[in-house]
């Protein structure tokens, strides 16, 4: 837990979060969120201003700020704008974090010139966009071995058995510009032959302690309201199946991630890593 805006160390259990943005508020929020995590029992009572661009608007985020005070997070790139929240923030005796300044900061003077200081460039729709849109399309029409004909057009293709997180996982990859595919492995059941002869993509084997994934499944056969007790969720067919599909990885030399452990960013991060090697980048 943190303390308070004061510096009086009295720690606090519940507070207000100004999140002040000039565009989505997207990478603010983010920001404030990966951050938080690392605090047990605070709670954040988040008030998010977003497309904040004229001086109107920023009267009312002080406004706001004064009937909620609290720490102030922004990215505001409008140098008066700045000021003017600023400057109501120290009349109100509260503490304003320019998120990006220091990366800003170090970039314009790694780069010898300053940046543009244009409110939401990020979100400017260029070939990176679609090409993201593009790769978020083709995993959903590629997901859980649908269409398997246009595995080679994909990346990546992930192939596990079920509960690996293979779909959250590929549109976690989709929206970084990956075309990604998956294919379940199922006990008994061929691999698609379109899936064994593909040249162009990185194929990855998922999975997962047999216990874990009994939970999983468990889990998602209730939510369903299915009989638990199958093949589906039995021990030992369950240590079966996972090992069956480590021998065919092993067969096939597809590097495995054990997702066990790994959140889908971590499992995402671990396969963009070995694609950017496989493509001759330092990664």
């Amino acid at each position: 837990m943190g303390s308070d805006a004061s510096g009086t160390g009295l720690l606090l259990s519940r507070f207000h979060l100004h999140l002040v943005s000039d565009s989505t508020g997207d990478t603010v929020h983010s920001v404030a969120r990966a951050c938080l995590v690392q605090f047990d029992g605070s709670q954040a009572i988040e008030h998010v201003w977003s497309m904040i661009r004229t001086r109107s608007q920023i009267e009312r985020v002080i406004a706001g700020i004064e009937a909620n005070p609290g720490l102030v997070l922004f990215t505001l790139v409008n140098d008066t704008l700045r000021q003017a929240l600023q400057e109501g923030c120290r009349q109100l005796q509260v503490q304003a974090i320019p998120v990006l300044d220091p990366v800003i900061g170090a970039l314009a003077n790694y780069l010898g010139r300053p940046s543009h200081g244009v409110p939401g460039r990020q979100h400017l729709l260029d070939s990176e966009y679609f090409a993201r849109i593009d790769a978020m399309t083709f995993a959903i029409n590629h997901d859980d071995g649908q269409s398997t004909w246009g595995i080679d057009d994909a990346d990546v293709c992930l192939v596990g058995v079920s509960r690996t997180s293979k779909t959250p996982t590929c549109l976690y990859l989709a929206n970084r510009g990956v075309k990604a595919a998956n294919v379940p492995f199922v006990p008994g059941v061929r691999l698609p032959a379109e899936l064994l002869q593909a040249k162009k993509p990185l194929i990855v084997g998922l999975t997962n302690d047999p216990e874990r994934l009994i939970h999983l499944r468990r889990n998602r056969l209730s939510m369903l309201d299915h009989d638990e007790n199958t093949d589906y969720t039995d021990i030992e067919a369950v240590r079966d199946e996972v090992r069956e599909a480590r021998r065919v990885f092993a067969e096939h030399h597809w590097p495995v991630i054990d997702v066990t452990r790994r959140s889908i960013e971590e499992t995402a991060a671990a396969i963009y890593k070995l694609l950017v090697r496989r493509q001759g980048g330092d990664g």
